[in-house]
């Protein structure tokens, strides 16, 4: 060390003193945003009315309701207790199925919209500004109203049944999905542009030829994620009349038909896992090729 550099000297002390003072402007900006953000937490709070005296009591609550709706099950009368348990597994299955086909339909229709605008809803692609801006403020009022709220307007519109469903979560999806894609079309590479260009393509040659093959790997991996969403999105609109598992599992809560709730949401949750898992492992191999 120098001796300029030893403790004591000037140049120490200076040193110390540059620290010391970035160590306080850290802590001014840490007080800075520090102490909004509690103010919001503190105002969220307040304004959802959260109790915190009450929370608890939840987990026996909770516990107590799951408890009403799950049978006896003995191990000498096993098969005739799940039998009792799941009566209607052939009619429940049918609704799940119905589900799953529900959100794979609204996921291909999402992405038929979403996937030819997100070259125009991309900053460095677009055509003209303007194009990119009204892209974006499209997908962001598509996904800014919920699923169900577009399912009631469907319903309203359509009738009760799949199609409010599935046009209700198509337009969501393809206002997420535009959003996403068109993040990482802004992202591509674009000196790997110019050798397309130089051949004298046109705007969208140059997104088919260009840019496609490079985001398509993502896209994939995308459209699968919103795929798992859908399914699960599909279940809850059933609630409005919207078609699906959901309609039934509506039916049994405000009936009170414990056992059956139960049952239903086990079906749906080995459903909806196994979904997950499938298109995980599609993900990471599609990820994986990419790389």
């Amino acid at each position: 060390m120098a001796e300029a550099d030893a403790p004591g000297s000037a140049a120490w002390a200076a040193f110390r003193l540059r620290e010391a003072q970035a160590r306080r402007a850290d802590r001014r900006r840490m007080a800075l945003w520090g102490a909004p953000f509690l103010a919001a937490v503190l105002l969220s709070g307040v304004a959802s009315e959260v109790r915190l005296d009450a929370l608890p009591d939840v987990p026996a609550g909770l516990w107590r309701y799951i408890d009403r709706t799950i049978p006896p099950l003995r191990l000498a009368t096993l098969g005739a207790d799940l039998a009792n348990w799941f009566w209607g597994f052939g009619r429940w299955a049918d609704m799940l199925l119905q589900t799953l086909l529900m959100g794979w339909l609204a996921t291909l229709l999402g992405c038929a919209v979403a996937l030819p605008l997100a070259f125009v809803g991309a900053r460095t692609l677009a055509p003209t500004r303007w194009a990119y801006f009204l892209t974006r403020r499209l997908f962001e009022l598509w996904r800014a109203v919920p699923e169900i709220v577009y399912a009631l307007i469907f319903v309203y519109a359509f009738g009760l049944g799949p199609l409010a469903g599935i046009l209700a979560i198509a337009v969501h999806s393809a206002g997420a999905l535009g959003k996403l894609c068109s993040e990482v079309c802004e992202n591509v590479d674009a000196a790997s542009l110019d050798g397309v260009r130089s051949t004298g393509a046109g705007w969208a040659q140059i997104m088919v030829h260009g840019v496609a093959p490079q985001v398509a790997p993502m896209f994939l991996s995308y459209a699968l994620l919103r795929f798992e969403i859908n399914v699960r999105s599909a279940a809850i609109i059933g609630f409005v009349g919207a078609g699906g598992i959901g309609q039934e599992l509506f039916f049994v809560i405000r009936q009170f038909i414990f056992t059956d709730i139960s049952a239903i949401v086990i079906m749906l949750i080995v459903v909806v896992s196994a979904i997950d898992m499938i298109c995980e492992r599609l993900r990471c191999s599609l990820i994986g090729a990419e790389r």
